[in-house]
């Protein structure tokens, strides 16, 4: 059966998604967090079906994408969502491992990074049978250290890095972008309803910034009433 071609929203970037790499609400809050402002050259760690490029690429005219992804068949359902949107010459996946990006790209050479990378450590929770969900759910293949790593080699000085994280992790993933030379700079929570502790952080770091940090007021998902908060009828289109 051939997969359906699914829009986020009417008029919006179409896509088509595999059953081990469907879209989720994380990747679609983190794709509006994100600020391409002038940059020209971005690059999606672990792209999957190119989802978060996609919603980049709607965002800004200017700029050209490269997704990297490990599995092939996500890699090859980006293309295929490139195409579909007829954006191939606005971006190119490669499929390979984020841990070789320095033997994939030179150093520096984009001005923005994005990753909705796994939230678990490896070996925690139950495991899935599926290993492609395994590895997109936990640090079986990719370590926090090691994207953070990428990210520090690829980024030029000054160049953002917009990722997407569990809030019981944020310590840890501070001290990792720390450790690699970038400095969080904007940061917003994720929370259900008003009186719902935060799930979710939305981070900015830039690479060789000085301290400042600047945190947002959080993202409700739900309004008083229960209903769909306005910001997620506007991040959705709805």
């Amino acid at each position: 059966m051939k997969d359906e071609v699914c829009e986020l929203w009417s008029g919006g970037p179409r896509f088509v998604q595999g059953p081990s790499f469907a879209l989720g609400t994380d990747s679609v809050l983190l794709g509006d967090f994100a600020r391409p402002g002038r940059a020209e050259t971005g690059v999606d760690l672990g792209c999957g079906s190119g989802i978060l490029t996609l919603l980049l690429l709607e965002k800004s005219d200017r700029l050209h994408m490269t997704g990297l992804e490990i599995n092939p068949r996500a890699a090859d359902a980006a293309r295929e969502n490139l195409a579909l949107n007829g954006w191939e010459e606005r971006a190119g996946i490669v499929t390979g491992d984020i841990r070789d990006a320095s033997a994939l790209f030179r150093a520096g050479a984009f001005a923005l990074a994005i990753a909705n990378p796994p939230y678990f450590p490896a070996g925690s929770g139950a495991r899935s049978p599926d290993p492609e969900r395994c590895a997109a759910r936990s640090e079986e293949t990719l370590s926090l250290d090691e994207l953070c790593e990428a990210a520090e080699r690829l980024l030029r000085t000054g160049g953002r890095f917009f990722l997407v994280h569990r809030c019981e992790r944020l310590g840890e993933v501070f001290v990792s972008l720390a450790g690699h030379g970038m400095e969080p700079k904007r940061l917003r929570l994720v929370q259900s309803g008003i009186e719902s502790a935060p799930g979710l952080c939305l981070i900015e770091a830039r690479r060789g910034a000085a301290p400042g940090l600047v945190i947002e007021p959080p993202l409700l998902l739900r309004g008083p009433d229960g209903a769909e908060s306005e910001e997620i009828r506007r991040i959705y289109h709805r």
